[in-house]
Formats: C-alpha cells, sequence, structure tokens
C-alpha cells in the first residue's frame, strides 16, 4: 500500500471515493483504517465532515462534502393506528367525529401566522383509491405489503437506461388499460359534495390517476406527485396525450398488443388485487403499472417525442449536441441523446418542483385545519405537510385503514373531552364513511 507516496491531490481524488450520504459513512471510515496503520481523526459539522488521515510525518487534511440523501420508499409495518376520540372505534363514531371535525371552527393559534380560514384542506394518498379497482401501497392487500421484492423504477435510472426505459413501458402498457378505465368512487364525490358545502379549501392529493380532477372540477386540487394522465419530454418539456401514447406503443409492439388483448379477455386485468392477478402470472406494482415474470422487456419499443423529432433542439441539457433518432417504424433508437418522453410523476429520487412544493405549503398555510384521507404518510413529501400543520397549531384528522407515520405526535396533546374538533383518528374505508359525513352535515 504506496498511497501516502502519492500526491496530496491524487490522494485526494482516492478518499473522495468515501462521500457522505446517511448510510456510507461507516463503510467510509473503514476504508481509511484499511490504509497502513493510517490515523483518522475527524468531527462532523452541519455541512461537510472533516478528516486528518496522518502516518508518519505526513498529514493531510481532507473535506468530504455530504452527498445528497436519496429517499426510498418505506416499506415497514406502520403501528397500529391510535383512535381519537375512543368513540371513533366504529363506523357511526367515525362518522360522528369526522362530523365534528369539518364542522367546527378552528381554534386560535399561538402561533405569530397570518389568521386561518375556517376551512379544511385534505391531503389524500392511494387508500382513496383502493375503491376504484386500484391498489394501495401499504394496506392490508397493498403492494409493498403482498410483494416483498418489489422495487420501483428511480429517476436517475429511467432518464440514462434505455433498457430500463423499455422494462417500464412495457408493464406500463400492461397496466394502462385498467387504469383508464377505473373511475372516481363515493370517496371522490364526497369530496365534491363538501367542497360544495364550503367546508374544504383544496384537496392535495400523492395520486396520479386524476380521479380528484373528474370528481370536482371546481374544487382546485394540487397533485403533488404528478399525473399519469400525460407524458412529458425531458428535453424540450412539452407534454402529451398518455393516452394516444398507449396507441402508439401498440402499434410498436404488436406482439406484446397481442398479449394485452389476451389478457384482457382473459379477466387477467379485471383486479388490481396482488394475490388474484398473481394466480393468473402477473404482479401488480403501484402507479398502474403490471410485473409479468421472465418477459422479454428487451424486445419493447417506445416512441420518441414527436416535437424534438420533427425539430431537434440544438443542444441537450448537458451541452451536447442533440441527436434523436428512430427505426423505420418510429422508435427511439439508442444513439440518440434527446427526445426522451417521461410519465408526468414524480418518480422516486426526483425532486417535487419548488413551484408545487411551495402551493402545498400555502394550501396547509391558508388553511384552518387539516384531514389525511387514505396515506400512512409514509413519503416524507406528505408527512411534512401533516407536521407543518401541526407546528401552526391546526387540528389534524386521519381517516386511513392502519397506522400512519408519526401520529402518535400528531394527537399527542388532544385533550380528553374532544369529540372531534380538536383532532379526529379513526381506522375506516374513506368510501363508505365519507357519504355518511356529507349526510350528517346536509341534516
Amino acid at each position: 500500500m504506496k498511497l501516502l507516496q502519492k500526491s496530496q491531490n491524487e490522494v485526494f481524488k482516492n478518499i473522495v471515493v468515501g462521500q457522505l450520504g446517511s448510510y456510507n459513512l461507516p463503510n467510509a471510515r473503514q476504508g481509511y483504517k484499511s490504509y497502513e496503520q493510517g490515523v483518522i481523526e475527524g468531527h462532523m459539522q452541519t455541512d461537510a465532515y472533516l478528516a486528518r488521515i496522518s502516518r508518519g510525518h505526513l498529514s493531510i487534511n481532507v473535506c468530504f462534502m455530504p452527498k445528497p440523501l436519496m429517499r426510498i420508499p418505506y416499506t415497514g409495518r406502520m403501528p397500529d393506528p391510535i383512535i381519537v376520540p375512543r368513540s371513533a372505534n366504529t363506523p357511526t363514531g367515525s362518522i360522528a367525529a369526522l362530523t365534528e371535525f369539518l364542522t367546527a371552527k378552528s381554534p386560535n393559534t399561538t402561533h405569530q401566522h397570518r389568521p386561518l380560514s375556517e376551512q379544511t384542506v385534505l391531503l389524500t394518498g392511494a387508500g382513496i383509491s383502493v375503491a376504484s379497482g386500484l391498489a394501495d401501497y401499504r394496506g392490508t392487500n397493498g403492494t409493498y405489503t403482498l410483494n416483498k421484492t418489489y422495487r420501483p423504477i428511480y429517476f436517475n435510472e429511467f432518464v440514462s437506461n434505455h433498457e430500463a426505459r423499455k422494462r417500464y413501458w412495457a408493464r406500463s402498457f400492461l397496466g394502462w388499460t385498467n387504469l383508464n378505465k377505473s373511475k372516481p368512487n363515493p370517496a371522490h364525490l364526497a369530496v365534491k359534495d363538501l367542497g360544495e358545502l364550503g367546508l374544504l379549501s383544496k384537496v392535495i392529493t400523492q395520486n396520479v390517476d386524476s380521479f380528484h380532477n373528474q370528481a370536482h372540477p371546481h374544487l382546485p386540487t394540487l397533485e403533488l406527485h404528478g399525473y399519469l394522465r400525460s407524458l412529458i419530454c425531458l428535453t424540450c418539456h412539452r407534454e402529451y396525450s398518455r393516452a394516444k401514447f398507449q396507441s402508439q406503443l401498440a402499434r410498436l409492439n404488436p406482439a406484446w398488443a397481442d398479449f394485452l388483448a389476451s389478457a384482457l379477455a382473459s379477466g387477467a386485468l379485471d383486479t388490481e388485487h396482488p394475490e388474484e392477478r398473481r394466480k393468473k402470472g402477473l404482479k401488480t406494482n403501484p402507479d398502474g403499472d403490471v410485473d409479468l415474470p421472465d418477459a422479454p422487456y428487451n424486445t419493447f419499443r417506445y416512441p420518441a417525442c414527436p416535437s424534438c423529432l420533427a425539430s431537434p433542439p440544438s443542444k441537450t441539457l448537458d451541452g451536447e449536441v442533440a441527436r434523436v433518432e428512430v427505426d423505420s417504424e418510429g422508435a427511439w433508437l439508442e444513439n440518440s441523446n434527446a427526445g426522451v418522453l417521461k410519465p408526468a410523476v414524480i418518480m422516486f429520487g426526483e425532486s417535487i418542483a419548488a413551484e408545487v412544493k411551495l402551493a402545498a405549503e400555502r394550501a396547509i398555510d391558508e388553511a384552518g385545519r387539516i384531514l389525511v384521507i387514505g396515506s400512512s404518510l409514509a413519503t416524507y413529501s406528505a408527512w411534512r405537510l401533516v407536521k407543518r400543520a401541526k407546528e401552526r397549531g391546526m387540528p389534524i384528522g386521519i381517516l386511513n385503514l392502519g397506522g400512519a407515520r408519526g401520529e402518535e405526535g400528531f394527537f399527542a396533546d388532544v385533550l380528553g373531552g374532544n369529540k372531534g374538533e380538536l383532532g379526529v383518528r379513526c381506522s375506516q374505508s374513506a368510501d363508505k364513511i365519507l357519504p355518511e359525513v356529507v349526510k350528517n352535515v346536509r341534516r
């Protein structure tokens, strides 16, 4: 081992490989110790890790800048739900408590914020769409519950890997039909009614199914994680219809189109229930895609952005000369470096746009209370909004089957005499409970 005989710059290049993330600091330290008789002295700072590596008379100070954290989906079991108030442990009790919550006046807050409105902002997750026939994530029959090996595609994979895109679009091609024919369920329609009753200010949804927009176009909906109804070009940023794209995929992949037709005829795609699909050789995953074990995904083809194909941009984001090439039938070719179409959703590892984050925060700040429906809050982008509401002194409600991340802290200071006006937590099906809440309010 002759590492320390190299120049200081070369040493720096060698050990900067140990850049910090939340998970690789111990590995970096072990790496230092493997250097011959090297001694490490270092300490953590808020923005960097400083280390002094020394051997004999030679000592080198190195600053390791931390890498951005890569958030991965939380797949562990949530704690059992905390029922608040105690009477909300039955459907009737939940209906009464939610009615109190939605119709109560917001308490004064001690924080120095602008005056709060008397309306409720909703935050919805996959659980609200289960009654529409879609899979959820962490429920009893959710993808993460029954499919322990499931790993979603990450943004960097999609952007950089042609084969990963083939696999993604093949699975999306199979799953799109069922998603496209699904409709809003009674829970979405109850949200519409509550909005018309003047009880709701806005809906923030984690879902990408567009059901809220369909059910209540006049009640504003902020789609936190985007939407599957459109595609967006990674080069020119124009949007295109996902439904039209489905027809293009069928034209480029006739064998896959025949298989899809057979699957539809057999009823294999009539359900999103993971166990039922597994019996028919399929695995269901979030966001409307279908996994077919051992399928020849490498044969799948997808089209290029029509705008970039017709008029290629001069440069890519990396400053390279843009190239968009297709085969004789219009399928994107791998020697291209532009014109890639992506679903208009936020993938894992992709950042939510700053304007969307600000709009979500503003929706919290302008409301008097927040009601979570069908979400375990496992996703940080959703959990932080409820945390923000808590810090503002806003009453919090959660209607979700099963536990929710951090719920014990959200209800820790709710007074014993509360009937729902100060906070509510119930574990019931939204499609059964919300329509009854609407009836209660109208009485």
